[in-house]
């Protein structure tokens, strides 16, 4: 979604009905329903009824801030990415920060996938009403689809001193160019993951490194896929030999059918967004196309790797939506987090890719273990095995949602 002047004109019912039309015998398997995709697809470019800047992109609605007098930042991110203390439950940075603040921070583990997420503070954010977040967590291309729309405000920066921090791979996205609105939060990789006990009993193998070990008969039934279009296509794709960076619709229509064909057969038990993790601690599933820093959290009984064909990259971010009640709140949180001591005490409990520069020598004081550690700070070569997907244009950001839930019977 790269042309924000490229209006989508299909309506959110339209595009429903189109999902809804192409609905299979599949048993459903996502967690996200058909809703949730056409929302955002049919969101895409569409515009959020403000005055567009000089950019092209629409500007947010601003309300007065309650900040000074509302000590409080309302912040909805994705399960397990914040350092907690197991034996109290309290998170030890956060925790830190409103001491040194006096702000109190509602952390909230409700973004479950970027879809389904979208689809509960759409409507609001269509009438222009406050969500009732200060900060919310999205990947790169719904963070770019709620910029795109006027659905973000821009930061802050002369607020946020620590926001110069992100590493330089990071520093200019195509969705949101010199970080205007948006600071990444985590990264990781689209990978496989495994329960390495189950994989050894039922495979005689103790790690996977190729979706010709995924598809394997012996796993039918026990293997789970990302809700997350982007990160099962994108290794599909990969897998097949098409680069995901820049592929064809005959390859993505090949790597469709490959998706297709693995649920048709029972070898996918479930299409799903972090509830993959409680499949693989139940034992419901042993083998996944998963993300790096949740299973390396689960402990040292799983194990990940990026196969050998590619792993996707890939970024969730941190901004503030239109008409949030505590805006200079939400930016002194994510100023606290651009502290590279604070970002490595996060990063050593969390295990995705820091995205703040020094925090890897920070982390020498903090666990030394980790400094090396190539899935909080990669190395060329285990960002040579990654890839970024292809950003999709608005018509084909449709189509192959459209294609992707068809495939897994939405």
């Amino acid at each position: 979604m790269t042309d924000t002047r490229h209006v989508l004109v299909a309506s959110a019912a339209d595009v429903s009905d189109r999902l809804m039309g192409s609905m299979s015998r599949r048993r459903l398997l996502q967690v996200a329903g058909v809703g949730g995709a056409a929302v955002a697809v049919a969101a895409c470019g569409a515009g959020g009824g403000d005055t567009a800047s000089a950019s092209g992109t629409p500007s947010a609605a601003s309300a007065a801030d309650q900040s000074a007098t509302d000590k409080v930042a309302n912040w909805s991110t994705w399960p397990s990415y914040l350092d907690i203390d197991e034996a109290s439950g309290q998170r030890p940075t956060l925790e830190a920060f409103t001491k040194q603040s006096g702000i109190t921070v509602n952390y909230t583990e409700d973004v479950n996938d970027n879809n389904e997420f979208f689809a509960k503070v759409r409507t609001q954010l269509e009438q222009g009403q406050d969500i009732g977040r200060d900060i919310v967590v999205l990947t790169d291309w719904m963070a770019g689809l709620w910029i795109q729309n006027g659905y973000a405000q821009k930061l802050d920066k002369a607020t946020m001193p620590n926001s110069g921090n992100v590493i330089p791979k990071l520093q200019s996205p195509g969705f949101d160019p010199g970080r205007e609105y948006t600071l990444p939060w985590q990264s990781g990789f689209g990978l496989l993951g495994w329960n390495t006990a189950q994989l050894k009993s039922t495979m005689g193998i103790s790690s996977l490194n190729s979706l010709d070990q995924l598809f394997d008969p012996k796993l039918k039934g026990r293997v789970s896929v990302l809700s997350e279009m982007r990160d099962t296509m994108g290794i599909l794709l990969a897998y097949q030999g098409a680069d995901p960076t820049n592929f064809t619709s005959d390859q993505w229509g090949n790597a469709i059918e490959l998706l297709t064909k693995q649920i048709d057969n029972g070898q996918i038990r479930q299409v799903t967004g972090n509830d993959y993790l409680a499949a693989l601690k139940s034992g419901d599933v042993l083998a996944v196309i998963g993300w790096s820093g949740d299973i390396i959290q689960l402990g040292d009984a799983y194990g990940i790797a990026l196969p050998e064909t590619g792993g996707n990259l890939w970024t969730d971010n941190m901004l503030v939506p239109a008409l949030a009640a505590h805006k200079k709140n939400a930016e002194a949180v994510m100023n606290y987090y651009y502290d590279p001591v604070v970002a490595a005490k996060v990063a050593a409990y969390v295990q995705y890719v820091c995205p703040v520069e020094g925090a890897q020598d920070a982390m020498k004081s903090i666990d030394p273990a980790l400094v090396d550690n190539p899935w909080i700070f990669p190395q060329a070569d285990t960002l040579a095995k990654a890839f970024i997907f292809m950003q999709l244009t608005p018509e084909q950001q449709l189509q192959y949602e459209k294609d992707f839930q068809t495939a897994i019977g939405n």
